[in-house]
């Protein structure tokens, strides 16, 4: 009986490391992520602050930084949040 109970207690473990990692992993928060850029037409990398829309859904609320721009806060239009 008390082995079961080790195989349980071990099995609940994983199950919340696996879900602390999930969203961890692809959860709130900055992003990198690779897009075109719809002003100057070329591919750039850029650091995504996604949140929590509604329920189980991540929405791109802002652009922190962009690889076509200096570094700081981009002062563009932001359009490419569009397609984040």
């Amino acid at each position: 009986m008390t082995a079961i109970i080790k195989v349980a207690m071990v099995g609940v473990a994983v199950c919340w490391t696996v879900a602390a990692y999930s969203i961890w992993k692809w959860g709130p928060g900055l992003r990198k992520r690779l897009v075109r850029c719809p002003e100057k037409k070329l591919r750039a990398k850029v650091l995504a602050d996604q949140r929590e829309a509604e329920f189980g859904a991540l929405r791109v609320v802002d652009v922190k930084a962009c690889s076509l721009l200096p570094p700081g806060r981009p002062d563009c239009s932001q359009r490419c949040r569009a397609t984040l």
